[in-house]
């Protein structure tokens, strides 16, 4: 190997191995980063927060799972349900905010409704006199009319004989004739014209013709030629179309925004594109009864006559503005049966969800009347996500299961008896314990309750025992019948429970009372009242208790109370009288 060669080999090395050095020496923070970084508990699915692994991958869906981490001090000064997730996450969610705002929400009442003809110019068509029709002038509804056009010409023999009795008083000459006999023909509907001319050719008509009273649209023709008509006979209606009604209907609670002279926009299917202005005429008194809503007049003015009776229209009543509320963007707020909340973003990635009390809403935003305050960052995309990682560790209350109650007692009425099959179906009153509404149920009877003493019509307490598939059967009852009433005796029972919640206004608690040996009663949690003379002062939720109750009118009631206390007081008063002696 020549000298030239071995230097070259020389110089590459060289510089590999600075390059080397340069490279571990540029580098040397990295791993103390990577070490000073967190890492992930866990990785989740962005649409559901119970798809959890432990290392990066898909989710069902096919998306990207997200990392989250343990919370650190930062999360701990934010309260609990504080999470934390990285700018680059939040990046890929496509998390967005808008600002609590302190504004007045301008209501827009949105609801539908049906053109109508204008009721006040609308005019209906009767004879005055019984008669047939010779000639129709109008065929079919909808024509076109104008003021004083021929719309029919009657034949009656009363109309003829009225027309006699007006010439013979013009021939006779006498003023007190003609007057009655002028009245009588304007009584039946004769024209002012048809009288003059009568009164100066004195030629009686024996088929007189009948005009129209103002110009319009010709609305339900119930006639044709030939036919007989007498007074009590509608034969037509003419309305106008330069001005029409709109029937509307709004919900209870937008009833309070309604005022007349509001202005109304109106749109239609029928020609898209086109909005029409109006205002509120008149609101009805009175609610529909059967959906609870409020009937609104609207007027449109309709001088192109585009718009047709029984047309299907959108309307939106523009109400006052409020006064100044925070509001949120509609699509913030997170509903669910029991809360509605939003999640606030406080800043370098850190998300927390807060309960909230919603006020009005339009179709772009919402009144917060209690949760954030002005200026707050609310998420209006991706929320959902974050609101499922706080409630992990939040502090307000979530959607839980109700702790199952194994026995309950319900008051109803026995609607039918099935012996066959040892059911009976009960209407029965609202079970708080269960969350059940009154309604009527079919309950199967336990082996140990005596089915024959039930029978249709009785008003009787039932104990509710939960069995193994979650359904629910009788197994104890409490005819309250006066024929099956107890003793005085057998009436009043000694108890030891547990007060669950105490209402003392109403003098009624929910008490878990144990067995019953007398009566064959397992422990239950059960309404009670107290008697008047029972002084509640000094009872608490969790108290225990020993109490004594008797059923009175269907109702358990308390008549004597000793708390745990007071019993211990008394048998220490006891043993020292004992000890004296």
């Amino acid at each position: 190997m020549n000298t030239n060669l071995k230097l070259l080999i020389a110089v590459l090395i060289g510089a590999g191995i600075s390059a080397s050095g340069l490279y571990f020496f540029g580098n040397s923070t990295e791993p103390e980063v990577i070490s000073a970084e967190k890492k992930p508990l866990y990785w989740v699915a962005p649409m559901d927060s119970n798809y959890r692994r432990d290392a990066p991958g898909l989710s069902p869906m096919g998306m990207d799972l997200v990392p989250v981490y343990s919370e650190g001090a930062d999360n701990n000064q934010d309260g609990p349900g504080a999470v934390t997730i990285s700018p680059t996450v939040v990046n890929n969610l496509g998390v967005r905010t808008a600002k609590v705002q302190l504004k007045a929400l301008q209501s827009e009442v949105k609801t539908v409704g049906y053109v109508q003809y204008n009721q006040d110019q609308l005019v209906h068509i009767h004879p005055r006199v019984e008669g047939w029709i010779e000639t129709l002038y109008v065929k079919a509804a909808g024509d076109q009319v104008k003021q004083g056009e021929p719309l029919y010409t009657l034949y009656s023999p009363q109309l003829v004989n009225a027309q006699e009795e007006f010439v013979l008083a013009v021939d006779r000459n006498n003023t007190v004739l003609i007057r009655a006999a002028k009245a009588r023909l304007k009584a039946l509907n004769v024209s002012d014209g048809f009288v003059e001319r009568l009164q100066v050719n004195k030629k009686v008509m024996q088929n007189i013709t009948f005009y129209a009273r103002q110009s319009g649209v010709v609305d339900e023709l119930n006639v044709r030629e030939g036919f007989y008509v007498k007074p009590g006979t509608s034969m037509m209606s003419i309305a106008q179309l330069d001005e029409v009604w709109v029937e509307a209907e709004v919900f209870e609670r937008q009833a309070q925004l309604i005022e007349v002279g509001l202005p109304v926009t109106m749109t239609l299917d029928y020609i898209a594109g086109q909005s029409w202005r109006g205002k509120v005429d008149y609101i009805y008194p009175t609610l529909d009864a059967k959906n609870r809503t409020l009937r609104v007049r609207l007027r449109f003015n309709n001088q192109d006559h585009q718009l047709k009776p029984n047309m299907f229209a959108q309307v939106s009543i523009h109400a006052k503005a409020a006064e100044q509320q925070l509001i949120v963007p509609k699509e913030a707020v997170i509903r669910t049966g029991s809360q509605d909340r939003v999640v606030i973003a406080l800043g370098e990635g850190r998300f927390k969800s807060v309960a909230v009390e919603l006020g009005r809403s339009d179709s772009h935003n919402a009144v917060i009347l209690a949760g954030v305050k002005a200026d707050d960052e609310v998420v209006t995309s991706a929320q959902f996500l974050l609101d499922s990682e706080s409630s992990k560790s939040s502090d307000f209350k979530r959607m839980q299961t109700p702790e199952a109650t194994t026995s309950v007692w319900g008051k109803g009425v026995v609607n039918s008896v099935m012996a066959g099959h040892r059911m009976v179906n009960i209407s029965h009153d609202s079970i708080e314990e269960l969350d059940w509404p009154s309604m009527k149920m079919d309950f199967t009877v336990a082996d140990s309750v005596d089915f024959q003493a039930l029978q249709a019509g009785q008003t009787l307490h039932f104990e509710l025992t939960k069995k193994a598939d979650s359904s629910y059967m009788i197994s104890g009852i409490h005819i309250m019948d006066s024929t099956h009433m107890m003793s005085e005796a057998q009436n009043m029972a000694t108890v030891t429970g547990t007060i669950n919640s105490i209402n003392k206004a109403q003098r009624t608690a929910n008490i878990s009372r144990g067995a019953i040996e007398k009566w064959h009663r397992d422990p239950a949690t059960m309404e009670f009242m107290f008697a008047e003379h029972i002084d509640l002062s000094s009872l608490e939720p969790k108290q225990q208790l020993t109490f004594t109750f008797s059923v009175q009118d269907g109702e358990f009631v308390i008549q004597r109370i000793d708390t745990e206390s007071s019993m211990r007081t008394s048998d220490n008063s006891a043993m020292s009288s004992h000890d004296g002696h």
